[in-house]
C-alpha cells in the first residue's frame, strides 16, 4: 500500500509539474520580467541624480535610500550596459 501511494505522489507531482510548465510557466517568466522593468524605472525616477537624471527632490530619494542600498550596484550595471537589437526582442 505505501509503495503505490508514493507511485501516485510521484505521479501527481510530475502531472503538476508539466501542467505548470504548459500553462503557466511563461506567463510566471513575464511577470518577473515586467517586475524587474518597473523596479528599475523606480530606481531611476528616485535615484537618477547617479546618473546624471535628476527628477525627485533629494529629500524623498534620502528617505528612500535605505531601502533601495541592495539594488543599487545592479541597478547600475543594467543601465550602464551596452545593449542591441535583440535585448529587445527577448
Amino acid at each position: 500500500m505505501t509503495e503505490w501511494r508514493r507511485q501516485v505522489s510521484t505521479f501527481r507531482r510530475t502531472l503538476g509539474s508539466v501542467l505548470y510548465g504548459m500553462f503557466l510557466h511563461d506567463m510566471a517568466r513575464a511577470h518577473l520580467r515586467q517586475r524587474g522593468t518597473l523596479e528599475h524605472l523606480f530606481i531611476l525616477i528616485t535615484f537618477g541624480d547617479m546618473v546624471g537624471l535628476p527628477i525627485l527632490p533629494p529629500y524623498y530619494c534620502m528617505r528612500l535610500l535605505p531601502f533601495v542600498v541592495p539594488e543599487i550596484s545592479g541597478w547600475r550595471r543594467r543601465l550602464l550596459r551596452e545593449r542591441d537589437l535583440l535585448d529587445a526582442i527577448f
